[in-house]
């Protein structure tokens, strides 16, 4: 994470150099302006002339790069952003390998569009599920995403939604910490520049970014940072209220990133105040104060959705895995990501519990670029709290036995010594690397700052902190270390060198079936009554991906269906955390018939069981979306319920004389 911001009182972020000129000798072919600006009034011989002129100019650049600058790097990580997910733009019959995560995100999307023009209960739903229903405050329903793309979603539908919030994740978490990096931290814009592009588009970012919507919404984590290390000690109430404001809208949009916030700013802290304790003195009233207001607003904007999340209907407890099936190998931090331009399938399948938690794929190169960094500067606090940071959450990601190469070690992890800690048991610790993330970020743009410098402006970064106010003036200060273009050059080439591996390769997807027509198109509805339900087949057990769920959301929630891709309560006297909904007998018939491509033997007890289960979903109908799922689940339904009716590209199963009222 990232420490306290800079001063008011410091220096500016660029000092001019004392042998520059502030502006051209006053001739008759210049004239200089009130504000200091040279203006040409000859020829263009005498502007080439005025070598001077130039070093202002510069000078004049270096401490105001104006909007111009801010413009071109946030539109530089919007069309990395796009790039990023360029497949998917161009091909909308397709999905990323995450299909499940992928249809789960765009369901919420249209269910959030959904509770906006109904006025429905934003935190539940018995659109899925039926006849129980899903707490969505207990899943990751992202609605601080769905309110504010309500009007994208109801003209261009979940799916532009979904593509839309992923670039808007990613393209806004870049430009939230340029934007902090380059007011707060250092004065180099091009290393904020850089440690931004990391940050929004490490490879961890990009693995999350094919299915995980609230893991890639990190745009607020550096305001909350700005806010929480903010050096100034007035204003204290007003600066906690607005860090209880920015916490309630991070809940709203990833719980998960909030609580790793936490645990980092932590540790930060504690490391901080360890290696600063004057200043840590200093400021801890003022830090204490905005914390303690920043709670109690907290608290009071989150009460009720957070007694919904814990105690309203559907609620559960703990995880539906466990955690520490959930590790990352020691070698994955030197590895390739598949996402990354030089990364292939065959490693990082070994490394990882599965592709969309390659957190961990720093490649070798930066591993020892930050490495470098962090020994050169060590002598500041600011580095020395990233550095604990980087250590520790990095090895809490090993899980409870370490593991190299696929091949578990003799050497028992950290994590088994804190797992049972509160936010750590229910953190999964193959995403503590996600940490990690900003923190080689900054140490890439402290090196900048330090490599770029002109005048100083390295003292600017501990001043960040706090420990400028008794520093030599800029202009006293030695020569600095990137003085000479060909430093900054080398400095800049061995940057890429090792990044350029770990860039991010356009979003791998695979084809999806078509939603069928019979549901596009509403024939649907002359089969559907009031109050019952659409089964689609076969039903979602476990964590499976659910065409049910992958039709709602394409048709705005338009019929309710059982089942889901959520996480509920085991059943009604068990509150313990399971995939989907409680099995029933046909669910589980029907999905390992799709699995095995085996008919069983179908009988007067299972067609019995199929009508009660029925019974149970209220169904209507049952349909399945062509064959995509094969031809025995068709024909084991054709056993169980008599022969189904091929309608506009679906098999429809009519259930509402066997079901009754």
């Amino acid at each position: 994470m990232s420490g306290p911001g800079r001063p008011a009182e410091t220096a500016p972020d660029v000092a001019v150099p004392t042998d520059v000129p502030e502006s051209p000798p006053a001739t008759r072919r210049w004239r200089v302006r009130p504000d200091g600006w040279p203006v040409r009034t000859g020829w263009f011989q005498a502007l080439r002339a005025r070598t001077g002129w130039f070093r202002a100019v510069r000078a004049r650049a270096g401490r105001r790069p104006g909007p111009l600058v801010d413009g071109a790097v946030l539109t530089l990580y919007l069309a990395v952003a796009g790039y990023v997910t360029s497949a998917l733009w161009l091909h909308r019959d397709r999905m990323t390998y995450a299909d499940n995560d992928m249809m789960l995100f765009e369901w919420m999307l249209a269910r959030a569009a959904r509770a906006v023009t109904q006025l429905e209960n934003p935190l539940y739903s018995t659109a899925l599920n039926a006849p129980d229903g899903v707490n969505l405050m207990a899943n990751t329903s992202v609605l601080g995403l769905g309110v504010p793309l309500t009007p994208v979603t109801l003209l261009f539908g979940s799916q532009t939604s979904y593509l839309l919030a992923v670039v808007l994740s990613l393209t806004g978490t870049a430009a939230a910490w340029y934007l902090f990096l380059s007011r707060r931290i250092v004065a180099s814009r091009f290393g904020a520049a850089v440690a931004g592009l990391f940050c929004g588009f490490a490879p961890g970012m990009i693995s999350q970014a094919t299915g995980h919507l609230h893991m890639i919404s990190q745009f607020l984590v550096p305001a909350i940072l700005w806010v929480v290390f903010d050096p100034r000690t007035d204003r204290v109430p007003r600066r906690g209220v607005l860090l209880g404001l920015l916490v309630t809208y991070q809940v709203f949009l990833g719980e998960e990133v909030l609580a790793f916030l936490v645990l980092g700013c932590g540790l930060f802290t504690v490391g901080y105040a360890v290696a600063a304790p004057a200043t840590a003195r200093r400021l801890a009233p003022a830090f204490l104060g905005r914390l303690g207001v920043g709670t109690v607003t907290g608290a009071v904007l989150l009460a009720y959705p957070l007694w919904f999340q814990f105690f309203g209907p559907a609620h559960y407890r703990g995880l539906p895995f466990d955690p520490v099936a959930y590790a990352l190998d020691l070698e994955s931090f030197t590895a390739v990501a598949r996402q990354s331009i030089t990364g292939h399938d065959s490693v990082p399948g070994l490394l990882s519990p599965n592709a969309t938690e390659e957190n961990s794929f720093f490649g070798l190169g930066l591993i020892v670029l930050c490495a470098v960094i962090a020994i050169w500067q060590w002598r500041r606090p600011l580095v020395k709290a990233l550095v604990l940071c980087a250590v520790v959450f990095a090895a809490l990601a090993l899980g409870e036995t370490v593991r190299l190469g696929g091949q578990p070690l003799d050497l028992p992890g950290p994590y088994r010594l804190v797992s049972g800690l509160p936010l750590i048991d229910l953190a999964v610790p193959a995403r503590f690397p996600l940490i990690c993330v900003p923190v080689l970020a900054i140490l890439l743009a402290i090196s900048f700052d330090r490599v770029f410098d002109r005048a100083g402006a390295a003292a600017t970064t501990e001043s960040a902190v706090g420990e400028g106010a008794g520093e030599k003036p800029a202009t006293a200060r030695s020569a600095p270390l990137g003085g000479r273009v060909p430093i900054r050059l080398l400095w800049t080439g061995a940057v890429v060198a090792v990044l350029l591996p770990v860039a991010p390769a356009p979003l791998v997807t695979k084809p999806v079936w078509p939603v069928p027509e019979f549901i596009a198109s509403g024939q649907w509805r002359s089969y559907v009554p009031p109050g019952r339900t659409l089964v689609p087949v076969p039903p979602t057990t476990g964590s499976e991906a659910t065409a049910g769920m992958y039709w709602s959301a394409r048709t705005g929630l338009a019929f309710t269906v059982p089942g889901g891709y959520f996480i509920g309560p085991t059943g009604p006297d068990n509150r313990q955390a399971r995939w989907g909904s409680p099995d029933r007998p046909t669910a589980v018939l029907l999905g390992r018939v799709a699995r095995s491509g085996e008919v069983p033997v179908i009988g007067d007890t299972e067609r019995r069981q199929a009508i009660e289960d029925l019974r149970h979903w209220r169904a209507a109908i049952v349909v399945q979306g062509g064959l995509h799922r094969g031809a025995p689940v068709k024909e084991t339904l054709d056993r169980l319920l008599g022969p189904g009716r091929d309608i506009s590209g679906a098999w429809v199963w009519d259930v509402r004389a066997q079901v009754g009222d």
